[in-house]
Parts: C-alpha cells; sequence; structure tokens
C-alpha cells in the first residue's frame, strides 16, 4: 500500500514538472516569434518603434513587458545597419501561482537587418 502511494506521488511530481516546462518552452518559443515580428516591422522601410511595440504587446497580452531597441552597425559587412530588440518578460504560471518556480523570466534578443536602399 505504502509502495503504490509513493510510486503514484512520485509519478504526479514529475507529470507536474513536465507540464511546468511544456509551458516555459511554450512561453520562450512565443515571446521569440513576436519579438521576432516586432523587430522584422521596425526594420521595414517605414518601421515605426511605437506601432511594432503595441504590436508586441498585443502579441504577447502582457502588461509587464521591457523593450530595449538598438541601432547597431554590423562588423561582418560594413555599413549594414541592424536592429536589435531585447525583450524581458515574466511568464506567470497557471499551474503554481503561488509558489516561486524557476526559469519564469524570459530575456530574448532578436537581431533584424534594416531594409535600406543600396
Amino acid at each position: 500500500m505504502i509502495s503504490s502511494v509513493v510510486g503514484v506521488t512520485a509519478f504526479l511530481v514529475l507529470l507536474l514538472f513536465a507540464v511546468q516546462v511544456a509551458f516555459n518552452l511554450y512561453a520562450t518559443s512565443t515571446v521569440t516569434a513576436a519579438a521576432f515580428d516586432a523587430a522584422r516591422l521596425v526594420a521595414g522601410a517605414d518601421g515605426d518603434e511605437a506601432q511594432a511595440e503595441a504590436h508586441l504587446r498585443e502579441l504577447l497580452d502582457q502588461t509587464s513587458l521591457t523593450t530595449t531597441w538598438e541601432y547597431r552597425d554590423t562588423d561582418a559587412v560594413p555599413g549594414a545597419d541592424v536592429v536589435a530588440l531585447t525583450v524581458d518578460v515574466e511568464n506567470p504560471t497557471r499551474l503554481l501561482a503561488g509558489v516561486p518556480v524557476p526559469y519564469q523570466h524570459v530575456r530574448r534578443t532578436v537581431t533584424v537587418r534594416l531594409e535600406t536602399f543600396r
């Protein structure tokens, strides 16, 4: 009887861990895709940071979202300007709301080449 309870408890703990890992992977890939989409909008010919940031907030549906825009030259190709977007967001856990779960902070940096006439 005791071995069955221990076995079921261990199974449920591992299942809970697997579900939490799946949620984290989903959140990370969603943030990466949304950040790339926003950076691509800014890198376009008529790019606007405010419009791209509004689009990013709409996609992620987050209020605790921090963005940092940076424009720089690449060393590999002289004169090729790029825009880099860094997104910091907290991934709210739905499973254990009161328990601090590791890896809940997602930080992604996406770099996109600016579209310019040459």
